[in-house]
């Protein structure tokens, strides 16, 4: 699967930990990353300083379900699952 271009849902729902341009600390879960642009690309794809869990990340009908909508409800999930454990 391809990712839904704007979607962004990737981008928000999940925590990062480790350091890249803008987030000197990582993200928050639910914090939208402040290397989204207004259409909901990512501003470092391509680029060496993108976190290796964004650079890994891989679109797939069962996480990104079949909307944008769906694709941040089923990510929260399993933040909300990984967090947990």
């Amino acid at each position: 699967m391809d990712c839904r271009l704007g979607c962004g849902a990737c981008c928000i729902a999940p925590s990062i930990t480790s350091s890249f341009p803008l987030h000197p600390n990582g993200k928050k879960a639910g914090e939208r990353c402040k290397q989204l642009d207004e259409n909901n690309l990512c501003k470092l794809f391509g680029n060496p300083k993108r976190p290796d869990v964004c650079h890994n990340f891989q679109a797939a009908e069962w996480v990104c379900g079949e909307s944008n909508k769906q694709a941040l409800s089923i990510l929260t999930e399993l933040e909300i699952i990984t967090i947990s454990d």
